[in-house]
Formats: C-alpha cells, sequence, structure tokens
C-alpha cells in the first residue's frame, strides 16, 4: 500500500517546477525519490522525478513531462504517493495516516471495570469500540482522528451516536495523550481516554 507523503502546493518558476509541501514537515525522503504517483481527484499516475531541490520548508520537483507552468499548475493539490519503504521514518510514538485509518476506537472505561487511568490490558473483551478512524486531519491546535461512531455501541448515548437523520455521526477526537492512549496498530485499536469528548 502506497503512502501519502506530500502535496503539491503550486508551480514555480517556467520550466514546470512544482513546489512540495512534506505530509510529515520532513523533505529528506522526498528529495531522493526517483518516481511517484500523484494523486489527484481519485485518479492516479506515475511520474518520474527529473531532479528535487529543498529550499527552508520548501521542495521544489520538477516531474519529467512537465515543462510549462500550465502544466504544473494542473498538478496543484495532488497527492504524492510512495511506497512504505520510501517514506518517512517514524519516530516514537509517530504513526502513518494509512495505518491509522479503519483503526477501531476502543474505549476502557468504569463500564467495563477499568479505570481510565489504567492502561487496557490485552483482553479485547474488556473494550467497548465506540467507532472507527476514517481519516486524520489537521485542526488549529494539532491532528484530529475523523472517527465515525458505531451505532450498536452500547457505552454510548443514541443522542451521541447518531445524527438528525438517524445515521451514524461523524466526530472529531483531538489527537494528542490527554484524549487518546495507547495506539495499538497490530491489533488495529486506539484507546479513547473520555467518552465526553464525543458529545
Amino acid at each position: 500500500m502506497d503512502l501519502t507523503v506530500g502535496f503539491v502546493r503550486g508551480s514555480h518558476g517556467l520550466t514546470g517546477e512544482v513546489r512540495v509541501e512534506s505530509a510529515s514537515g520532513r523533505y529528506e525522503h522526498i528529495a531522493v525519490l526517483k518516481e511517484v504517483t500523484l494523486v489527484q481527484k481519485g485518479i492516479s499516475a506515475k511520474y518520474a522525478v527529473e531532479n528535487a531541490r529543498v529550499a527552508g520548508n520548501v521542495l521544489y520537483v520538477k516531474f519529467a513531462g512537465v515543462d510549462s507552468p500550465e502544466a504544473a499548475k494542473k498538478l496543484n493539490g495532488a497527492a504524492l504517493q510512495t511506497s512504505r519503504e520510501n517514506a518517512c521514518p517514524l519516530k516514537e510514538g509517530e504513526w502513518y495516516v494509512e495505518d491509522l485509518k479503519k483503526c477501531s476506537l476502543v474505549y476502557f472505561g468504569e463500564e467495563n471495570g477499568l479505570g481510565n487511568d489504567v492502561a487496557p490490558t490485552d483482553d479485547i473483551r474488556s473494550r467497548s469500540v465506540v467507532g472507527s478512524i476514517t481519516d486524520v486531519l489537521e485542526g488549529g491546535a494539532g491532528e484530529l482522528l475523523e472517527v465515525l461512531l458505531s451505532e450498536d455501541c452500547d457505552v454510548l448515548k443514541e443522542e451521541v451516536k447518531l445524527n438528525a437523520n438517524k445515521k451514524p455521526r461523524t466526530v472529531y477526537v483531538p489527537f494528542n495523550e490527554t484524549h487518546v492512549g495507547k495506539v495499538d496498530i497490530p491489533n488495529k485499536s486506539v484507546q479513547l481516554m473520555h467518552l465526553w469528548i464525543l458529545e
């Protein structure tokens, strides 16, 4: 599965170069790529990289076959994707967005015999799945987990789970240690620390 490593943020100069914003804030791993997949409006295409150079917090990239400002402008907003091996190496406490998507958001609370201040055990019978993570978005103070609430969750009130049309609600949970506990990518689960954040 390819991972998104950056986004085209406009054209630069007269030769078809584009400005690229890194998804991780780091650029070295993108600057050495020889080929990327650009995804725009659901359509993907492979592009060879002719050259790439970092200048400050911007990466300038020249793709083969993109030789004018007009051609470069057509790529604005495209996501750059590459293989997991070529993506930015993770530090402790970092995860790829693609790995967080489709993780279950689980709650270990008093209802299950565990306090919120204790780390959950691996006993999945003691947890309640409150929803599934559908995306990770940039918020004003940090990242937000976009969560589609589960209709059959027994620790949430009906008015919390469903919107006015009686469809499952989407909520946003700040992705920080106050609201999120253990992230378990192999088991596709992320711990929610407090139910009130969903209201």
